[in-house]
């Protein structure tokens, strides 16, 4: 099949979870012997800018066009490629099918116009974008009065992560007939052979006996690692051997929380390292002793999978799709959304039983291969694909 990918950025190194999901089904499809063609942006995150071009990436064809970034807020940034509009008029044709990823873009605003125009048949996978939430719930719903809905409406089919979602999808008033569940999936054979424990504590100078707590993602209030931030200020009042590693890029919110943690007095012991990729992603969740994820919303969580594939326990707010990839007791714990009282004792109950620790560390990866793997997903898009395309 040829089949054209559309993202607003598209990169094997990055921390953004819709990224790293349609990289990883990208080259899975091209494995099977597809024809993967994909439409970006030149950037790479909201700051760093790659070449445009056309490009060869793991069998994927990635089309880089040249954006104008334009800042409606600080939070929110629009990739506008408008050289992207003469390439889709000329080649949309061309494709039995097209998956756009995510909901609020430049990129979505002319695949739907060209896709409609020729009846070429698209789905969308929203990655958990659609409600319109804090921050900047006006421009949301602006958006989604003057296009949104009509692209969700004419979508041959809409990709729900899970339940979660899918209520989304049908509050928007999506049919229930177009509504497919997927989850999201990873590719184990990335974690056969992880690094030796140690290198991510010799490059920070952290100690060989010091704790690791590990929070990894975008640094964005709706992640709420300040709520850690609280939490970990309890924690060291009676664990003096405990580091937190904030690992991420900052996407809106990193000088509110540097400014939290000099007025805690915690900076000695509160490191953010920037984000983090490839072998040194992996470095540290190796050294971590527990993954915290204190997000206010979260519809899934890929950085869960990946923890889970390094064999560790996680600690999670009781939120969105968290609630469904913790397996409370056994394979990580839930706290309810900003208890920090909660997540204090959490992180104490993990930290000093370093045998349950491992035991949840060792379920969370099995749990992984049983329902999680790349393939299985695949497996259900190519299902999909083929439903809906022009074949």
């Amino acid at each position: 099949m040829r089949i054209l990918q559309i993202c607003s950025k598209f990169h094997y190194s990055v921390s953004s979870g819709s990224t790293i999901v349609a990289y990883q089904i990208s080259k899975e499809l091209v494995n099977r012997g597809n024809n993967v063609i994909v439409y970006t942006s030149d950037m790479k995150d909201k700051y760093t800018r790659l070449k445009s071009e056309v490009r060869k990436m793991d069998g994927i064809t990635v089309n880089r066009f040249h954006s104008i970034v334009t800042a409606l807020t600080r939070e929110i940034k629009i990739f506008v490629t408008p050289e992207i509009i003469k390439k889709v008029n000329k080649e949309i044709t061309s494709f039995d099918v097209v998956h756009i990823h995510e909901y609020r873009t430049f990129q979505n605003f002319i695949i739907h116009h060209y896709a409609k125009k020729f009846g070429i048949p698209y789905v969308l996978q929203a990655h958990g974008t659609l409600p319109s939430i804090m921050p900047n719930k006006l421009l949301k719903l602006i958006y989604d009065f003057f296009f949104g809905y009509r692209l969700l409406r004419d979508a041959k089919k809409v990709i729900a992560l899970n339940q979660t979602e899918a209520d989304q999808y049908r509050r928007m008033g999506v049919h229930e007939e177009n509504i497919v569940i997927i989850s999201n999936g990873i590719n184990l054979s990335e974690y056969n052979d992880l690094p030796s424990r140690g290198s991510f504590r010799k490059r920070l100078k952290i100690g060989d006996n010091d704790r690791i707590i590990l929070s990894l993602g975008r640094i964005n209030r709706i992640k709420g690692i300040e709520i850690l931030i609280m939490a970990f200020t309890k924690v060291i009042e009676k664990l003096d051997d405990v580091k937190l590693m904030i690992v991420g890029p900052d996407d809106g919110h990193l000088g509110e929380l540097q400014t939290l943690v000099k007025a805690l007095g915690v900076g000695a012991k509160v490191i953010f390292t920037g984000p983090l990729y490839s072998i040194k992603k992996l470095e540290a969740y190796v050294d971590a002793d527990v993954c915290v994820l204190p997000s206010r919303y979260e519809i899934f969580g890929i950085s869960v999978l990946e923890a889970y594939s390094c064999g560790k326990p996680i600690i999670a707010s009781r939120v969105g799709g968290l609630k469904d990839l913790i397996i409370d007791g056994e394979t990580g714990l839930l706290f309810e959304t900003e208890n920090t009282e909660q997540l204090t004792r959490a992180i104490f109950s993990i930290l000093n039983d370093n045998t349950r620790a491992k035991k949840m560390g060792l379920k969370g990866k099995q749990f992984v291969k049983e329902n999680f793997t790349i393939e299985k997903v695949v497996n259900r898009l190519e299902e999909l694909y083929k439903e809906i395309a022009l074949i």
